[in-house]
């Protein structure tokens, strides 16, 4: 499986990206191995995610949340898929 997530970080900006394995992206973003993004930003909360079959899809979906607006992403969260 394939994932797109969104993180909360610790200064309450939203982080988006994919990976395959999201347990061990999450772990990956709190311990410093994550995204340049993410390190200066601990600790990151998973707070939305969507499953999806191929990587192609991930990323595509991946591209579109990231041009939402920060209140659309938070609609989205709100959305309650995780």
């Amino acid at each position: 499986m394939n994932y797109v997530y969104i993180l909360r970080c610790s200064d309450d900006t939203l982080y988006c990206g994919w990976t395959n394995d999201l347990e061990a992206r999450v772990t990956a973003h709190n311990s410093g191995r994550g995204a340049k993004y993410t390190r200066s930003r601990l600790p990151a909360e998973l707070v939305y995610s969507e499953e999806y079959e191929s990587r192609s899809e991930a990323m595509s979906r991946e591209w579109h949340i990231k041009r939402l607006s920060r209140s659309e992403k938070l609609e989205l969260i709100a959305s309650g898929k995780r």
